[in-house]
């Protein structure tokens, strides 16, 4: 019996296992269609999903015009490190060689997820070990209509929406999201008429709810700026998109179901003038904002002093903390970025003991998160704010340097009798000014594969964490000691747009470090735009007629607005030139608007440049560089396309042969080169033999234009021979007379190498010539590539990585062009040019001859030093004492000279407020020399 019962369990083990193994194989993947929305989630969800996991699924809109959402449950766990071993990836199209829109791993989930069409492919991955609970999502057409987006469906202008099964009990386990987008040029406002989520009983500040809430974000969930958090039965206050779009996250838990909530939402067009003043009320003294975003550090005790008290003519005293100290404060949020332009205040008479109190002295902290804050400063100094004289009057301070904010901190530090506080703030938003809507990278509206960088130090500080306010990390290039202007930041605005200006914030390279070596900002940068991604135009100043450097931010957190004149662009770039101790670190958004339909555009010719390395380095094929003057000589040559205007000289002997892909451009002696990835490229080159003794081949710039300048010529060259050959440059006017510039000779090694020397100022047009010149009949070769004038090199380092002639020459070098300093043509260079040449690595020791056109100026040359020094020397002492005497002169004439006329002048200057205040205003008696 007991055999039995063995052999008949055994063979039911073995009837079992193969059912058992299939439900560990479960399938996952396949085609979905998104005509009706649906959820996608990982095998086992919310268990630990199995491991050696592989699908893909493929989400298809059912019209080509459609674009598609997903939304993922905030219960979302893979293994972390680095997303190698388990991850979902998320592309923008229907297969896996899709522009990459995000791959995620960890347990922060993802946020909104929204494709360019009508098509996502999705990937799941999981290796042999760690496995986690994986992931759920939801995904659904991305709606949008004439007036606005709800992921349900709204046509009128005033849309309302309620949460599932409102007036009923909301369902457990929920979560939902509404989004409404609204067309440019327009205000979104929401407000809400009933509102009841579960309480939680514990909750300590506002937005502190663990159970059921609401949250509402300006712009998508989890990417644009968390507005607040929402629960209990205490209705939200109207809220106002800066952005153009708002979104709302509705969750549930497993327990207590109320009633839910029901709001309205209502568009209307943004009134935009040319003549705005950047000086309304924020709605203190109206109640817009509301008693919950005023906060302070304390309150008094009895509860008639708090800090809702605190608005401007309010009749019930005022906000007064527990202490009168200057560590206390009161703070307003602004629910989203505003400029600041000035603040008004008051003191408090007390209604139960008739006694004054008011501040007399304040300063200003500001940020954009609450938790980074900057104290106002005006120079080096902090600002110190002068206030009442007496309790009632109100005093209106101007900021010098408006200031974009989002929290707003008043810290008292001098008072009478006691801290008492009512006030005011006065300013605008960032889109009131004409075409100056932010265009998506804070809201979220630009995905993560429209921002790209020169560099990323890794996944943490991508370009996707580059958005303003809303990244808590931001931007940081690869290298640990970037070179000015060679790393970038760029956003793809998806179309053409016209672009007015743009917003930059520092980033933080810790998740919530305080240490200031992680606090990282750029102080100095160029922007670049471009239409289609390859040809590159820098912004240029317009009295220097070089690309224009912007002041950056003096601070990671507070953001900095830069505006310039109307740009038609779909590519913005910002090149880093100056930076923070802690590093390169951005984040950015771009303000604009939509194209006028009359503009047209011409077309751009730029190509690749090359960097611009150390001497002694490999020159390389980089990114595009951009063209900083209008002339269409400007921009870069790298022969991929032809000549690009320059020309074969036909009067010389040899001439430029063009090299198109491939390896070298020949076998044989001279040609031991190093495959580099120039030599895969077009270039120019010329080869020497035994008939090509005192033979030159020439190239010929096309006309440049007066006054063009000065320019610095970049070029990528190889010089390679056995007997001596040259490559020069030269400038040559309408007469045909030459000046060399640039001149080096003998054996450079098979690298390829960079030239650089400065085209200087000239009254009359002129021509660039380079040319490579046999000395003696042998074998070599000179090979030229990616010819670039720029301006956006800067002069001192045009000379860079060495000069071509010998430092003794600076004779050589004209600072002027069409002077006298000219060759009579190839007559003069003929005889082995007068100018002497650079040879390295052995430079020449001969000396340097002086044409006889510069001999009656060059009576300088021949002082004696010593007596040059005495001759300085002399002149500079006179020049002190005469600058000693005038000072001296100027202080006892000026001393007592500021008359109290003069000085009351001062003291009395303000500035007026358009929208007015509308009850008498007490001029900031504030003198002039208080804060140095």
């Amino acid at each position: 019996m007991d055999m039995f019962m063995w052999m008949f369990g055994l063979l039911l083990a073995f009837c079992l296992t193969p059912r058992v193994q299939g439900d560990d194989e479960t399938v996952c993947g396949g085609h979905v269609d998104a005509s009706d929305a649906g959820y996608i989630t990982s095998p086992g969800y919310p268990h630990e999903y199995p491991p050696h996991q592989n699908c893909e699924w493929v989400i298809t809109a059912p019209e080509p015009s459609q674009r598609i959402v997903l939304n993922f449950n905030p219960h979302f766990e893979l293994e972390k490190l680095d997303c190698r071993y388990d991850f979902i990836e998320i592309r923008d199209g229907n297969s896996a060689s899709a522009d990459l829109l995000g791959k995620h791993c960890s347990n922060i989930a993802p946020p909104a997820i929204i494709s360019s069409g009508p098509a996502l492919h999705i990937k799941f991955a999981s290796d042999y070990a760690h496995q986690g609970a994986g992931f759920s999502l939801r995904y659904e057409i991305f709606k949008t209509g004439e007036f606005g987006l709800l992921l349900s469906e709204f046509h009128q202008p005033v849309g309302c929406d309620r949460v599932p099964g409102f007036p009923d009990k909301y369902p457990h386990n929920l979560e939902c999201t509404f989004i409404i987008n609204v067309q440019p040029r327009m205000d979104v406002t929401l407000t809400f008429l009933t509102f009841d989520l579960e309480n939680d009983p514990l909750q300590v500040g506002e937005g502190d709810c663990k159970y059921d809430w609401l949250e509402v974000w300006d712009g998508l969930p989890q990417v644009g700026p968390l507005i607040g958090r929402f629960c209990g039965t205490k209705v939200p206050p109207e809220i106002q998109s800066s952005t153009g779009l708002l979104s709302l996250s509705f969750h549930t838990d497993t327990a207590v179901a109320k009633d839910g909530f029901s709001a309205r939402y209502n568009m209307t067009v943004k009134e935009v003038s040319d003549t705005f003043h950047c000086s309304s009320p924020f709605g203190m003294e109206s109640g817009r904002i509301s008693d919950d975003q005023i906060t302070a550090s304390s309150s008094f005790e009895d509860g008639r002093w708090s800090p809702r008290q605190a608005r401007l003519n309010n009749h019930d005293n005022g906000w007064t903390p527990r202490e009168d100290s200057s560590k206390e404060y009161i703070q307003v949020d602004l629910h989203f970025l505003r400029v600041l332009t000035g603040i008004a205040t008051q003191g408090a008479i007390s209604k139960e003991t008739q006694k004054s109190y008011y501040v007399t002295t304040f300063k200003l902290e500001v940020s954009t998160n609450g938790e980074d804050w900057m104290v106002y400063r005006h120079g080096k100094n902090h600002k110190v704010f002068h206030a009442n004289t007496d309790p009632s009057e109100v005093v209106l301070n101007r900021v010098p340097l408006p200031v974009l904010a989002r929290f707003v901190r008043i810290r008292p530090q001098t008072w009478k009798n006691g801290i008492a506080l009512r006030f005011e703030l006065y300013g605008c938003q960032i889109t009131n000014a004409p075409c100056s809507e932010m265009q998506g990278m804070l809201s979220g509206l630009l995905p993560d594969s429209q921002i790209s960088a020169s560099s990323v130090r890794d996944l943490h500080w991508s370009p996707g964490a580059a958005r303003l306010v809303a990244s808590r990390s931001g931007w940081f290039p690869g290298p640990t000691q970037p070179v000015a202007g060679e790393e970038w930041l760029q956003v793809d605005l998806g179309v053409l747009k016209t672009v007015r200006g743009v917003i930059t914030q520092g980033a933080r390279s810790g998740e919530g470090s305080t240490s200031a070596e992680n606090r990282a900002f750029v102080r100095k940068y160029r922007l670049a735009h471009s239409t289609n991604g390859r040809d590159w135009n820098f912004l240029m100043d317009s009295k220097t007629s070089l690309p224009k450097v912007f002041e950056g931010n003096t601070h990671f957190d507070t953001p900095e607005v830069r505006r310039f004149e109307e740009t038609a662009a779909q590519f913005i770039r910002i090149y880093p030139e100056r930076w923070s101790p802690a590093g390169i670190g951005m984040r950015l958004e771009v303000l604009g608007c939509d194209l006028p339909e009359t503009t047209s555009h011409t077309n751009m010719a730029t190509a690749t440049s090359p960097l611009h390395p150390a001497e002694g380095s490999i020159t390389r094929r980089a990114e595009p560089v951009p063209v900083t003057t209008p002339s269409s000589l400007i921009g870069l040559c790298d022969f991929e396309r032809g000549l690009c205007g320059w020309s074969r000289d036909p009067t010389a002997e040899l001439h430029w042969s063009l090299h198109s892909g491939g390896g070298s451009p020949g076998e044989g002696r001279g040609q031991e080169v190093p495959q580099t990835s120039q030599d895969s490229g077009s270039y120019l080159f010329v080869e020497g033999s035994p008939k090509t003794e005192r033979a030159r081949a020439r190239l010929l710039s096309p006309q440049v234009e007066v006054e063009r300048g000065p320019i610095c010529l970049l070029f990528s060259y190889q010089l390679r021979t056995e007997a001596g050959a040259s490559l020069r440059v030269l400038l040559r006017d309408a007469d045909h007379q030459e000046t060399l510039l640039w001149a080096l000779r003998g054996d450079q090694g098979p690298l390829w190498r960079e030239g650089r020397t400065i085209l200087p100022r000239s009254p009359k047009e002129y021509q660039v010539v380079l040319e490579a010149l046999f000395h003696q009949s042998n074998w070599g070769h000179v090979r030229i590539d990616n010819i670039h004038l720029s301006s956006t090199t800067l002069l001192e380092e045009c000379t860079q990585p060495f000069a071509a002639f010998p430092p003794d020459m600076t004779d050589q070098r004209p600072a002027d062009f069409g002077d006298e300093r000219l060759s009579n043509g190839r007559g003069q260079t003929d005889r082995g040019s007068p100018h002497l040449e650079r040879s390295t690595p052995v430079p020449t020791s001969d000396p340097p001859v002086t044409p006889e056109s510069e001999k009656d100026n060059s009576w300088l040359y021949t002082l004696d030093p010593i007596l040059v020094t005495i001759i300085v020397m002399s002149s500079l002492g006179v020049l002190l004492g005469a600058v000693c005497a005038g000072l001296l002169l100027y202080c006892t004439c000026s001393y007592g000279g500021l008359s109290t006329r003069s000085s009351t002048t001062l003291e009395n200057y303000n500035f007026e407020l358009y929208d007015g205040i509308k009850h008498k205003v007490k001029i900031n008696q504030q003198r002039c020399c208080s804060e140095a």
